[in-house]
């Protein structure tokens, strides 16, 4: 299959052309010279620049060192990020390559077809005139005409001027409002990245101090359980040294108690005796065992309070109103911030009073 080029297709190539030569600013055919941008689209150099100089205001041309800026292409789809964004260096629209093939052809064109006038499209005709071409503009009325409207027609006492010159006026105008609408999409888009960019630091950063927050906060209970496990030790330890002394003391008196109860076996079988002169052999040994055993019997006794446990009792009111008081260390902004919230909300109380039905 033979591949040909769309200007070669074109029922008109030479139309086709016309158009192709146009700058998309100043609507008409390029400047010499003309730069290529890294969209492959073509502006005048000083199109170019004019874009450049609104996007940038504040541009500075100070001696030879020239600072750089950026400015988005006018001929790229704005759905495309708001066109295609040009980057230039700190030679400005001097740093962009030259399309030497564009200009080449303009030239090739001015000599070839010099007597030809640049179509722009199909010329309108006047509407009350169909034979009449609109060649001038009605300043009065803010409207293009034709000469005969201005001599027998509706515009006859109006005040008109070309048509080109004031053509040139408007596209210079609308030149200039692209330009402003351009530099203001930068801008906006500008504002926009940093916005976007003061999201997620301010994301990034909450993040942060959450995790730190939940970090101090865990070493705080590890402490706490630390502590907790160490008091708890101590009560164990004595709780086992008291429950061990009277486990003890309890055995002791089991022993003693065994024996008062043997002895006691012992003396109601001496006393079934009905013999005097065998219970008078062991009476007095009985009674003398039973008198030291009253005697020594006497054990240990625990003091009073001593299973009391209210040593190891806590006072943690202070530590809990210190727990309570815990909170950030707010800075002069913050300060602010919670200042006009409570006004606000202040504010909003009263409108709400003021609202309500009486």
């Amino acid at each position: 299959m033979d591949y040909e080029p769309s200007i070669i297709r074109d029922s008109n190539p030479m139309e086709n052309l016309e158009k192709q030569l146009i700058c998309p600013i100043c609507l008409e055919m390029f400047t010499k010279p003309v730069v290529i941008l890294p969209c492959q689209h073509n502006l005048c150099r000083k199109c170019a620049s004019d874009i450049f100089q609104a996007a940038n205001p504040y541009w500075q041309n100070r001696g030879t060192v020239i600072s750089g800026g950026r400015f988005r292409c006018p001929s790229c789809p704005p759905e495309v990020s708001l066109g295609h964004e040009v980057i230039l260096d700190r030679h400005g629209v001097y740093g962009l390559q030259r399309n030497l093939l564009v200009e080449n052809i303009i030239d090739i064109y001015k000599q070839e077809y010099s007597s030809r006038p640049l179509k722009k499209g199909k010329h309108p005709m006047c509407k009350e005139h169909e034979d009449e071409k609109i060649n001038i503009y009605c300043l009065t009325c803010e409207v293009p005409t034709c000469s005969m409207c201005k001599v027998f027609g509706a515009h006859k006492d109006c005040e008109v001027a070309p048509l080109q010159n004031v053509f040139q006026g408007q596209k210079t105008e609308l030149s200039n409002c692209i330009s402003m609408l351009v530099a203001g999409n930068d801008r906006v888009q500008t504002i926009i990245n940093q916005l976007e960019e003061s999201c997620r630091a301010t994301e990034e950063n909450s993040q942060r101090v959450r995790q730190e927050l939940c970090d101090k906060f865990d070493t705080l209970v590890a402490v706490l359980e630390e502590k907790k496990n160490e008091l708890l030790q101590r009560i164990t330890a004595v709780l086992e040294h008291k429950t061990g002394f009277l486990q003890a003391l309890v055995q002791k008196y089991k022993e003693q108690l065994e024996k008062s109860s043997k002895l006691v076996e012992t003396a109601f079988q001496s006393m079934e005796e009905t013999g005097g002169a065998t219970f008078l052999m062991n009476a007095q040994k009985l009674i003398k065992t039973i008198v030291e055993a009253s005697k020594g019997g006497l054990l240990e006794k625990i003091e009073e309070g001593f299973e009391s446990m209210d040593s190891f009792s806590l006072d943690l009111e202070s530590i809990m109103e210190t727990l309570r008081a815990i909170d950030f260390e707010a800075d002069e902004e913050e300060e602010e911030f919670n200042e006009e919230r409570e006004e606000s909300e202040e504010e909003l109380s009263q409108e709400q009073k003021v609202d309500a039905p009486q």
